[in-house]
């Protein structure tokens, strides 16, 4: 048996066939209509939509984990300028963080035979007519491939690119003959109403779930190996349809939500300038093959409680980057708890720090206690520039306190080009 990992964060491409628990949460195909919403634009040249998924049911402890097929997405050849998402209810009002924890949504591309496409919606089999596109970041296999995605945080971090920049979609050039482009979302959200321990369950602690009695013998982790005895929780422990325990006192409703998101777009033209998105991991065990670099990124890890020192708990990856280019956006994906993290340059300048903002209210987006946003590192072009085969520093830092699953992923977009008024001459 495998673990019902979370697809975005692990598919084998070599293999789909033993990511069969994982595939079964894919075919859930959008039975229903997803509507749209199209809203004006303040910008006379960016087009703006909203749209809403498909529902998901939770019930209060109740995990889930699906991966939605086919999303509404602009279409054509388009450059995206920001990629917004939150939770809703069935009556389109936001959901807080303490009734339904947002742990992540992921927003992955991938490309369909056209020949294939009634097969696979009728037969649910996606071992055949599907392939995958990952981002350029450089984690091993299809471990963290999104082109978009945060968690609870989702709300108050922007995800805006600045002009004449964006991330360049539909080019029918580069598009494989035969195979249309689409979008898939990756989500995990957690229901805490009623849980014993809200923030332990939205921190996937396995003591904290209802988890079978041969989790440990059944349960594969990350590298392909029975999890170990002492693995204390994470995205391993939050497996579709298991339950956070409850209060004995405590009933709640069954509610159907949705994430709503809205995507801002141009039409493509020779005024745009393309981007290339990374993803880079504080986990990355980086070793090497020679000169070729091997990523052994890890996407989770355990804080443990130091009690003989009040610093907080730093975790450090060396990354090389193949390719580099000039920095045009920076921020994180990371959890309740977080201090700052940063991206240092092989010399040892600052490129980016992230910083968190922490909520003091009740309102959605603004939850007491929670991660609520992280900021965003908008250098001026040119201004800061990674070389080819330079070797950058992450640095995620967390308050020292007992954590599971906590998570140090940085997002960057590089440019190759830059505008003439902002080169340096």
């Amino acid at each position: 048996m495998i673990s019902q990992f979370s697809f975005s964060y692990m598919v084998n491409m070599k293999n789909l066939s033993k990511v069969t628990i994982i595939l079964s949460s894919m075919v859930m195909f959008l039975l229903g209509t997803t509507h749209s919403i199209l809203v004006d634009s303040n910008e006379s040249y960016i087009k703006s939509a909203t749209f809403l998924s498909e529902k998901f049911e939770v019930a209060p402890g109740k995990i889930v984990v699906k991966t939605l097929l086919d999303i509404d997405f602009p279409k054509g050849h388009i450059g995206v300028k920001s990629f917004d998402v939150e939770v809703v209810d069935e009556d389109g009002k936001s959901v807080p963080l303490y009734q339904t924890y947002l742990h992540h949504w992921f927003a992955v591309k991938y490309i369909e035979n056209i020949t294939m496409s009634h097969y696979i919606k009728k037969s649910h089999n996606l071992r055949n007519g599907i392939e995958f596109e990952r981002n350029d970041g450089m984690c091993q296999g299809f471990l963290l491939p999104h082109y978009w995605g945060l968690g609870g945080e989702s709300r108050g971090t922007s995800s805006n690119l600045p002009d004449p920049f964006a991330v360049e979609l539909g080019n029918p050039t580069k598009l494989k003959d035969g195979f249309k482009e689409k979008w898939l979302f990756s989500i995990m959200v957690i229901d805490t109403r009623g849980a014993c321990d809200r923030k332990g369950c939205s921190e996937c602690r396995c003591k904290l779930l209802n988890l079978p009695n041969n989790f440990y013998n059944v349960t594969m982790g990350i590298n392909g190996q029975l999890l170990p005895k002492n693995y204390k929780g994470g995205l391993f422990c939050c497996q579709d349809n298991l339950q956070c325990k409850l209060r004995n006192d405590f009933h709640g409703p069954i509610r159907n939500l949705s994430l709503r998101y809205k995507i801002r777009w141009v039409d493509w033209d020779e005024h745009q300038l393309p981007l290339r998105f990374y993803i880079l991991d504080s986990t990355d065990r980086v070793r090497s093959n020679g000169s070729t670099p091997i990523h052994d990124c890890q996407a989770e890890y355990t804080i443990p409680r130091n009690h003989d020192s009040d610093f907080p708990h730093v975790k450090k990856a060396k990354i090389p980057m193949t390719k580099g280019g000039h920095l045009i956006y920076g921020t994180a994906h990371m959890h309740t708890g977080v201090v700052n993290t940063t991206l240092y340059g092989q010399d040892g300048r600052v490129l980016c720090t992230s910083n968190p903002k922490y909520g003091t209210g009740k309102e959605a987006g603004n939850e007491n206690g929670y991660l609520v946003g992280m900021s965003v590192c908008y250098p001026k072009p040119g201004s800061i520039k990674i070389k080819d085969g330079e070797i950058l520093t992450l640095e995620s830092i967390y308050e020292n306190k007992f954590r599971t699953g906590a998570m140090g992923h940085f997002y960057i977009y590089l440019a190759d080009q830059i505008p003439n008024k902002d080169l340096n001459i």
